[in-house]
């Protein structure tokens, strides 16, 4: 197999046979991911009833694509409030599961590190309940990140195998959320549906309007005409399109109904993690104009130096690889941001890159 990006006449896509019509269940749809997975399902065909907390404040992604109008239906809940969540998921009656609701900020993490862990432990524990000897659910996805590895700084892409870890109250979270998964999974297999975790991070695309990350400030800091505050410009992430990250969870899904897929998997950019002094390099050359950035100063929140994702895995078990490389990548949400400034139908650019990459 061809294994370039954009290769796409030998890519393996989500199968509209298998989502069209099909009762889907995303939590966390209000967020950056979640509003272009509901968008993602809708072109496939798919009725999804999302489940989430009110979007971040401001534009974002979830008004911005009018992910509102394309759900089959949509509740504002906790997944903290295990009753309230059991209920909905009862009544939703999902043949098929995607698990994004969290905090989902390094920063916020060590902010509220209780209500981190509250959210990402405590709700994930409480959607696995709420899916014990619930009938008709083929397939349940658990999202965590590529930060549940224990890091030791050194730069090694990290295995599914790998022990995980996470000094910071974020990553810590995902990771129990990791074991809390694997104890269900061995604990109530004939109760539940069949269970796998989806590790991938710094992702970027359309719409992310997120505290603390590279891309929403950067265009932040471009729309105030500042220069952009790096934390740690010499510091390496697998930065990776939304879109080739959720082609990964729907195929996993599909896999997992089919009683084949691996307990977890990773889903990185296919040539590797890049510095974020690279990434600001490559959106300037992608927008015809460079990026004015400085160093912040003084202390910063403690962060890995280092972080990579090995692959392999779900090359091997999925047919999976990313159709864009990452100046691909970083190309496609520079140019969504330049329409969004520009007043374009983002919406509209979105199902054009979605029908381009992940033809139906």
């Amino acid at each position: 197999m061809d294994r370039r990006p954009g290769a796409l006449e030998d890519v393996v896509n989500p199968s509209r046979e298998f989502w069209c019509g099909r009762r889907v269940l995303v939590t966390g749809h209000t967020g950056f991911k979640g509003a272009w997975l509901a968008l993602l399902l809708h072109r496939l065909g798919a009725a999804v009833t999302g489940l989430a907390l009110d979007p971040e404040p401001g534009p974002n992604a979830y008004g911005l694509l009018r992910v509102a109008p394309l759900l089959a239906a949509e509740h504002r809940a906790d997944i903290r409030d295990a009753a309230a969540l059991g209920a909905l998921v009862r009544a939703a009656r999902p043949e098929v599961v995607l698990h994004l609701a969290a905090q989902a900020f390094v920063g916020r993490g060590y902010r509220a590190p209780a209500a981190t862990f509250a959210a990402n432990l405590d709700g994930t524990i409480h959607l696995l309940e709420a899916l014990r000897d619930l009938p008709g659910v083929l397939a349940a996805v658990m999202v965590t990140s590529d930060k549940v590895y224990r890091n030791d700084g050194g730069g090694r892409a990290f295995r599914e195998g790998d022990p995980l870890g996470g000094a910071d109250p974020y990553s810590a979270s995902k990771a129990a959320a990791e074991i809390a998964v694997a104890s269900w999974r061995a604990s109530f297999a004939a109760e539940l549906p069949p269970l796998a975790t989806a590790r991938a991070g710094n992702v970027i695309g359309g719409g992310d309007v997120g505290e603390q990350r590279l891309v929403p400030d950067l265009v932040r800091a471009q729309a105030a005409g500042e220069a952009l505050l790096l934390r740690r410009p010499e510091a390496t992430r697998p930065f990776q399109h939304v879109l080739d990250v959720l082609r990964g969870y729907l195929l996993l899904a599909e896999r997992l109904a089919a009683g084949t897929a691996p307990p977890a998997l990773n889903f990185g950019p296919l040539d590797g993690e890049i510095r974020v002094r690279d990434l600001i390099a490559a959106w300037g050359e992608a927008s015809g104009a460079p990026v004015a950035w400085q160093q912040e100063r003084g202390p910063v929140m403690p962060e890995a130096p280092r972080l990579g994702l090995d692959s392999s895995l779900a090359g091997e078990a999925l047919g999976w690889h990313p159709l864009l490389s990452t100046p691909q990548a970083i190309a496609e949400t520079a140019r969504w941001y330049a329409a969004w400034r520009a007043g374009a139908d983002v919406q509209a650019q979105a199902r054009a890159t979605i029908d381009r990459l992940v033809p139906a």
